[in-house]
């Protein structure tokens, strides 16, 4: 296959600064509801950049549990890549691509863990089998096999039955924002993209050229 010649021309819709008011937050939450509404695949998937104490960037996609005022939150292990890299650089950046809608947000800023009660709320929200896995997977660590994941959950199994406390490395992130840029995919590449910068405690709105 030749991938040059592999594109989609986009021309769903527009963005212009007036459409996209004043408040970053309630534009996304005004495009996460069309997206969910779209019928979007996995609309809280985000693609979630943090950076190492070595300067190597990573990414991953982790799922979107709440967002509000105080910003974005999403729950992992502590003692993975991303909570490693979190605790020595304690910035990051999100993405979500919602292809049906052509369309991109961005989300950067400072990240800081979620109290333990809020990661508790949580974490009794999952499924029976979800709050197992966190017991049994040292994430990001290398294994001998599949074999060492379902050892681990039959251990957490037979210790704490049907009610599985929250493991002490597992819990919420919050990214606190002060970059918001949002983009929506336009006909012969000249996309729309408004960003929404913090200054002075003010979001500051601005058109950014595609």
């Amino acid at each position: 296959m030749d991938l040059r010649y592999l594109r989609k021309n986009y021309g769903r819709d527009s963005l212009d600064e007036s459409e996209a008011g004043s408040a970053p937050l309630a534009l996304f939450q005004r495009w996460f509801d069309e997206a969910v509404a779209g019928d979007v695949p996995e609309p809280t998937a985000m693609t979630l950049a943090t950076v190492g104490p070595d300067g190597r960037p990573s990414t991953r996609v982790v799922l979107l549990k709440s967002v509000d005022e105080r910003g974005l939150v999403f729950f992992t292990n502590y003692h993975s890549r991303k909570g490693r890299e979190l605790a020595a650089n304690p910035l990051a950046a999100v993405q979500f691509h919602w292809v049906v809608q052509e369309r991109v947000v961005r989300v950067e800023g400072s990240v800081e863990m979620t109290s333990g009660e809020e990661s508790d709320a949580y974490f009794a929200t999952r499924p029976l089998d979800s709050r197992i896995g966190a017991w049994a997977s040292p994430q990001s660590e290398v294994i001998a096999n599949r074999g060492v994941l379902l050892a681990n959950a039959a251990k957490a199994s037979a210790t704490y039955g049907l009610n599985p406390p929250r493991p002490p490395h597992w819990g919420g992130y919050l990214l606190v924002p002060d970059t918001w840029e949002f983009w929506q995919g336009r006909r012969s590449r000249l996309h729309d993209r408004v960003r929404f910068r913090l200054a002075d405690g003010r979001w500051l709105k601005e058109r950014l050229a595609p």
